[in-house]
């Protein structure tokens, strides 16, 4: 058992600016000299790669109904050891997560889960008098929960705080923290899939301004008291992360603009399990780096359709290594850039590697979204029939295909629903739309490496 300060910022709904919020905490706390590790709740991305800008330190996500609570614990205890302060954002509204009538999934679920206090970030921006009944309402939803301060967003002036706190105070026991003011450059852009990435921002303005923002208006020790206000967290490491001592091999992460949404634990599972993970960019490098496996996230391949067709060389070397049997796994974006084209949202169609006989058509009003359970249906690079591992799918493109694909996987949505196959496979070739948590299944980070190190001499790229 060890105290690990923390703190949970939770919004009343989605856009109300928790991220903002968050971010703006984290760039101040850093500024302020603080080792202050990031945490997302939810599968989200996007989010993580700004709280890893602000913050300096690599975000992890954690989630009830992906990880349950064990693991969530485990992944907390892990990261948060050698931090002096601990931020959790939360995701949608507090109590939002897989089901409209139980807390799994949800922020609150995680905050119980980590015994961690809640801040709740409100819209300020219409109201008075009334932002004490909706944080009266929040705070006494669930006697489990506490909601220990709120801090509100979008606020025209000071004088406009001052009447928001003084009906907070009068009415509840919930301790105003601050506020951030209505102001734009403190906008963060967003697009099909969210916001956009941090390494596409003009980061150090951008994180500097939000940072100085939080200085003025924000108090900041208040803050730090209620994340030390938390009680003892109990929770061990998982053994999952026990490092195999099997022969190392290396496998090739891409990594750039169009491919760049990745679990961090994902990848320490894959080290742990014996690999030695090389990056390379599907965008500007020529030639594949010597490995044994090729791993290609999510991200934006539609984006960046055209540079991506025109470097030939790349999408060659990756075929070649697929028809030569090398192991590649896919995820998502990957799988877009494995067919033979992606149609885009303007409706150019720019070529691809085309190891799958299909397109990928990009449609604005076809969102495919949800968490998903995924069970191998045969056997394949992540396991034996019957494996199952949790994750979740946020696309806008679908496949049409120009004959018979063929799948290794099984899909239900959280409510054990089918949602048909996943997991396109040819060879030792794996593409599933589905993100997967590879904590959520830990034997998938070792058969994957396993599967590496039976291509290794055969299926290599190495030369000596």
């Amino acid at each position: 058992m060890k105290r690990y300060p923390r703190l949970v910022i939770a919004g009343t709904s989605s856009g109300v600016g928790k991220t903002t919020a968050t971010l703006a905490i984290l760039a101040a706390l850093r500024e302020r000299g603080r080792q202050v590790q990031p945490f997302k709740v939810g599968p989200d991305f996007i989010d993580s790669s700004h709280h890893r800008a602000a913050a300096g330190r690599p975000s992890r996500n954690l989630d009830g109904w992906m990880l349950g609570e064990d693991m969530n614990r485990s992944i907390f205890v892990r990261t948060a050891a050698d931090a002096g302060i601990s931020i959790i954002e939360g995701m949608m509204g507090l109590f939002d997560g897989s089901s409209s009538v139980s807390e799994i999934g949800s922020t609150a679920e995680l905050a119980k889960q980590l015994g961690a206090p809640v801040l709740l970030v409100i819209d300020g921006s219409a109201m008075a008098r009334s932002a004490a009944a909706m944080v009266a309402g929040y705070a006494h939803f669930d006697p489990a929960l506490r909601v220990a301060g709120v801090l509100f967003n979008r606020v025209g002036s000071d004088g406009h705080y001052q009447l928001l706190k003084a009906a907070i105070e009068q009415a509840t026991d919930v301790i105003p923290v601050g506020y951030l003011r209505s102001d734009a450059p403190l906008a963060i852009p967003d697009r099909h899939l969210g916001l956009v990435m941090a390494e596409e921002q003009g980061k150090d303005q951008l994180y500097h301004h939000l940072g100085k923002a939080a200085l003025e208006t924000i108090d900041l020790d208040r803050i730090e008291a209620l994340a030390h206000s938390c009680g003892m967290l109990p929770g061990s490491v998982s053994q999952s992360m026990i490092k195999n001592h099997g022969r190392t091999v290396r496998i090739g992460v891409a990594q750039d603009l169009a491919f760049c949404f990745y679990y961090p634990d994902n990848l320490e599972a894959l080290e742990a399990a014996g690999a030695e993970l090389v990056t390379f960019s599907p965008l500007s490098d020529h030639v594949l780096p010597a490995v044994d496996m090729l791993y290609l996230g999510g991200g934006y391949p539609e984006l960046h359709g055209g540079k991506l067709a025109k470097n030939i060389a790349m999408r060659t070397a990756i075929k070649l290594f697929a028809e030569r049997g090398g192991a590649i796994y896919a995820e998502c974006g990957g799988l877009m850039y494995l067919t033979e084209s992606i149609h885009d949202f303007e409706g150019r169609s720019h070529d691809m590697v085309g190891i799958f006989p299909a397109e990928a058509v990009m449609q604005k009003h076809s969102l495919t979204l949800g968490y998903r359970t995924v069970e191998c249906s045969r056997p394949c690079i992540l396991g034996d029939i019957s494996v199952t591992a949790r994750g979740h799918e946020f696309h806008y493109s679908t496949l049409v295909a120009r004959e018979p694909l063929r799948y290794s996987c099984a899909l239900s949505d959280a409510r054990g629903l089918s949602k048909g196959e996943d997991g396109l496979t040819i060879g030792n070739v794996l593409a599933l739309y589905t993100h997967l948590h590879f904590a959520s299944q830990p034997q998938i980070g070792t058969a994957l490496v396993d599967a590496a190190r039976q291509s290794t001499g055969r299926m290599s790229t190495r030369t000596g």
